[in-house]
């Protein structure tokens, strides 16, 4: 069931890619993302984001904007407030223990484990995210 985001507060946050795409296109949901970078600014806030995902946020720009767009774009995120997280040996099994008994991508599965390892709210509104809704804080945007 969806909640909304301003039910559940919490100092820590694992961004999807949804949820950084939906900042980056001022789509549904990209305000709240961007208080939660205001917010991060200020030092009131911890913001995560799995490389797994942040790649697919690379990828899905250069598909639909191509390179050039693309490079403007990442110099621009990478000043943002988000700690991108490598995806160890210790993440990569836990999001593919995650991936094996759940139905979510893999890449969503690495958002979900750093979301667990960190103990954050995942930010996102990729319905996939459903299926593990009882056990992660899911901030539904």
């Amino acid at each position: 069931m969806q909640k909304k985001s301003e039910d559940k507060i919490s100092d820590r946050y694992v961004l999807d890619s949804y949820a950084l795409l939906a900042f980056l296109a001022n789509e549904k949901g990209g305000d709240f993302v961007e208080n939660l970078l205001t917010l991060a600014i200020k030092k009131k806030t911890q913001l995560f984001m799995s490389v797994v995902n942040f790649g697919e946020v690379i990828y899905i720009i250069e598909r639909e904007e191509g390179l050039k767009n693309t490079q403007l774009v990442l110099a621009r995120i990478i000043r943002f407030p988000v700690k991108i997280i490598d995806a160890d040996l210790y993440l990569t099994l836990k999001a593919s223990h995650i991936k094996a008994n759940n139905t979510l991508s893999y890449a969503d599965a690495f958002a979900a484990s750093l979301a667990l390892e960190k103990n954050a709210s995942l930010v996102t509104g990729d319905e996939e995210f459903s299926s593990i809704e009882s056990k992660i804080n899911i901030i539904w945007i």
